[in-house]
């Protein structure tokens, strides 16, 4: 039985960005996003023991999803400019740790990594598949042997990392992994500028969910729903709500069409730690890689 993590590239990257302030090198370039990075991915390794890990990174272009939200992900502002400074970096450490890297023009991330683990999940009987992310989207992927697994959340490090299973998506959200795209399409998703029904919150759209399944049994029976306001509101969003769907729904069709197992470069992974200046992290990595550990 083999064991795979799955990695959210720009969820965990960004992650380690705001984990770690301040940090760059003599000349005033920044490595704090890489030294979060470095340090996230030696935890995972060490905790989980993979056969494989694969990141998975954005290129850009969702032109599908943007043809039918022309909306889509534009409330996000800037990315800081010291921390696309340091992606190229990220990239190059991360396959001389010995990961695979994915990304795909026009095909957003998610879609990629969710593709590849139900394609994983279908070739092997037995593997484990962990996603490694704290995107609420990944919990529709969620079942008897792919998880996610949730980085410590940044108001309270002291919860670890966590496996999230099939009970545990219920437990968080009300709903089951089946419901999940259903549930974010009636809530709506700030982050990607996706809106939801006004004034639904994740109680409403979990007690509407448990009673008539799905989007549709709800517009169904849209002059039974309580609160009795959102007995008028919420067929007026019909076509809405089915753009929502298409959209938070995870594409399954295209996985990558070759994922080339990853090769530990100990000479590469030195060269890149002591161009940044990253002192610990160069003396861990002499520890663990020039015992000659080539390969995960």
């Amino acid at each position: 039985m083999a064991k795979h993590l799955l990695v959210d590239g720009f969820n965990m990257a960004f992650r380690a960005y705001y984990a770690v302030a301040g940090l760059t090198r003599s000349d005033g370039f920044p490595t704090n996003a890489l030294y979060g990075w470095i340090g996230s991915m030696w935890k995972l390794l060490d905790d989980q023991q993979p056969d494989e890990v694969v990141v998975f990174f954005d290129l850009g272009g969702a032109q599908d999803k943007l043809e039918l939200l022309p909306e889509y992900k534009a409330n996000r502002g800037e990315t800081p400019e010291d921390f696309e400074k340091q992606v190229p970096i990220i990239k190059d450490i991360t396959r001389a740790m010995g990961f695979a890297l994915v990304e795909k023009e026009g095909v957003e991330s998610d879609d990629l990594l969710a593709a590849y683990a139900f394609q994983l999940y279908r070739e092997n009987d037995d593997d484990r598949i962990l996603i490694v992310s704290a995107d609420k989207d990944f919990a529709q992927c969620v079942n008897d042997r792919i998880h996610m697994l949730l980085p410590p959340p940044t108001a309270n490090p002291r919860l670890g990392w966590r496996d999230l299973d099939p009970p545990g998506v219920e437990k968080k959200y009300g709903v089951p992994p089946s419901m999940m795209a259903d549930y974010l399409s009636l809530i709506g998703d700030t982050s990607d500028n996706i809106p939801g029904v006004p004034g639904c919150g994740p109680k409403t759209a979990s007690k509407w969910l448990l009673e008539y399944r799905t989007i549709e049994g709800i517009l169904q029976n849209a002059a039974e729903l309580k609160p009795v306001r959102f007995q008028n509101i919420v067929p007026d969003l019909a076509d809405q709500l089915s753009i929502n769907q298409k959209i938070i729904a995870l594409h399954l069709a295209k996985p990558p069409e070759k994922v080339e197992k990853g090769i530990v470069d100990p000479g590469s992974l030195f060269s890149l730690l002591e161009e940044m200046e990253m002192k610990n992290h160069f003396k861990e990595a002499q520890k663990r890689y020039a015992q000659g550990e080539l390969a995960l």
